[in-house]
């Protein structure tokens, strides 16, 4: 147990509004600090700090306290874990009272307690193997010089390797005495039938440790190396009672204090472009990971700043995919930028060619708002075609529509007409017909969620399809797991880069392209027989269309 001497300078050196500073974006209000509540969607700040009494008040949920409650409230600390969190951030060493430490260790760990720690065991693990074994060595440690990174800041994102050996980190963890219970839950471990000892999820691959807002560790990405076209370049850990890959940007922990600064947040695909900024000395960067932008990422943001620059691949074919990331983003009340890199270039290799202060120019310089991005995209498909231009500018007010700012959604209206040289009138018309079909969607969407089918079953789709995207993806996803069903046994023939001839059946197919894109499924019936093709791979069974034969009577 931490001694009363550490508990008292831990209180008398913290100070509540760096803390909560680093979670939510203070303005000074007189002697106090105002911002917007963490715990609640609001548009008026009403979670106000006291720096002469050192605590905080959310008005909108009624909850205060001190900085370590504040702790405990944000991030699901236990009273110890908050104290410890602090006393790291302050560099104040913990004090042990070894009288009360023998009662404290009796008292049996939760679950979650222990995901937590085999995570962490798992993220020295990994890095051991890099620097300290041959293997690691030579393959991890080289594949990262290669691309330039420098050992500071490998360390600094705490990359690792894990082993070609099948069992390696699972022998070691037991050794360390966590459970087959705790390693299969927390995703670091499968224990198929047919290997009950155990198989590691991460082979022969380089390992990104993804760390929460604070810094605790929650999962971990991690890429193939070999040129096996079988296996997904890139594998995540699965979503565990810690890690929901939804409410998590990769590099927050590292960016956070950056991003404050600088009052703007630089949006990236992957987690070396996120590196290879930070390398260059530009930190105020995270990224989604190549999964889709959602509500709760965007949130985390907007608890330090509510500027977005998106950057983009110069060769990036999903641009337009990106357009509802936009939407989500202008909902959520953010002022968004966005950049497209010169083709053959990303965030990775424009940081690496060019030095600090150019590519911050550039960024400046060159981003536009949102009505100038969509405008140059949709516009160059659309040509002297003037359906395709009505289209277009259709496409932009509807972003318009997402803005919630009355006064900011007329700029920007006012915007487009000067751009396109159309009446202001016909704009607020067709707005307002853009918020109703958006109002239809919603409503629409919320109802088929709340439809819950008894059994597998082909639902039609409505006639009047509002959403052209969305019922295009979800016809698509269906008709995958269709051809899985029908036809997974059928062998294909395939050439990979080498030009060597390979042979990999339909199912593993569809499945490598729903790994590799990281899908999150529409349709919760076609998530559940993905999951189970999955578990069936994993124990050398081939599950297609007569295993799901009244799966769900």
């Amino acid at each position: 147990m931490i001694s009363k001497q550490t508990i008292d300078k831990i209180f008398s050196t913290i100070r509540v509004e760096e803390i909560v500073g680093e979670y939510v974006q203070l303005k000074r209000a007189g002697s106090n600090f105002k911002g917007l509540s963490p715990f609640h969607d609001e548009k008026s700040p009403s979670f106000v700090v006291s720096p002469s009494k050192q605590i905080w008040k959310d008005f909108s949920t009624g909850k205060g306290g001190t900085a370590i409650s504040f702790l405990m409230e944000i991030e699901n600390f236990t009273y110890p874990e908050a104290l410890r969190h602090a006393a790291k951030k302050y560099g104040i060493e913990i004090e042990e009272d070894q009288r009360e430490f023998s009662e404290e260790a009796k008292h049996a760990q939760t679950e979650k307690d222990q995901l937590y720690k085999i995570h962490e065991v798992a993220n020295t693990y990994f890095q051991e193997i890099l620097w300290d074994s041959e293997e690691g060595r030579s393959i991890g440690l080289a594949y990262f010089r290669e691309r330039e990174l420098k050992d500071d800041i490998i360390k600094k994102f705490q990359l690792g390797y894990s082993v070609e050996k099948k069992n390696a980190f699972t022998v070691y963890a037991e050794e360390k005495g966590y459970t087959k219970d705790i390693l299969e839950k927390s995703g670091l471990s499968i224990f198929p039938e047919n290997t009950p000892s155990g198989i590691d999820r991460f082979r022969e691959r380089v390992i990104f440790p993804i760390h929460s807002f604070s810094g605790r560790v929650l999962g971990f990405g991690a890429r193939i190396l070999k040129n096996n076209v079988k296996t997904a370049k890139y594998l995540n850990s699965p979503e565990t009672e810690i890690y929901h890959k939804s409410n998590v940007l990769y590099g927050l922990n590292q960016s956070k204090q950056a991003i404050s600064r600088k009052n703007n947040c630089l949006l990236v695909e992957g987690y070396m472009d996120v590196i290879a900024l930070h390398m260059s000395g530009i930190e105020n960067v995270v990224a989604s990971s190549g999964t889709s932008l959602t509500i709760e990422q965007i949130k985390l943001i907007k608890r330090l700043t509510e500027n977005v620059t998106i950057l983009f691949d110069g060769d990036n074919a999903g641009i337009k995919a990106s357009f509802r990331s936009i939407d989500m983003l202008l909902t959520e009340g953010m002022n968004i930028r966005v950049l497209l890199f010169p083709e053959g270039d990303d965030p990775d290799s424009f940081a690496r060619k060019h030095p600090q202060d150019y590519v911050e120019k550039f960024i400046e310089n060159e981003a536009t708002d949102f009505i100038d991005f969509k405008a140059d995209i949709l516009l160059k498909d659309a040509g002297n075609d003037p359906i395709k231009k009505a289209e277009a500018i259709q496409n932009i007010v509807k972003s318009v529509s997402f803005v919630q700012n009355a006064l900011k959604r007329e700029v920007y209206l006012k915007e487009v007409s000067n751009k396109f040289g159309l009446s202001e009138q016909s704009l607020f018309n067709e707005l307002d017909v853009q918020k109703q079909i958006t109002q239809n969607q919603t409503q629409h969407i919320q109802q088929q969620k709340e439809k819950t089918p008894a059994k597998l079953e082909i639902v039609p789709l409505d006639e009047e399809k509002e959403d052209p995207y969305l019922y295009d993806v979800l016809f698509m996803e269906s008709k995958l797991v269709d051809h899985m069903l029908m036809f997974g046994d059928i062998v294909l023939k395939r050439t990979n880069d080498k030009n060597e001839e390979y042979q990999i059946t339909v199912i593993e197919e569809i499945l490598l392209h729903f790994e590799e894109e990281q899908y999150n499924f529409l349709v919760k019936g076609n998530e559940i027989i993905i999951n189970q093709v999955k578990e069936g791979i994993q124990k050398d069974e081939l599950r297609s269309g007569n295993f799901f034969c009244g799966f769900y009577g």
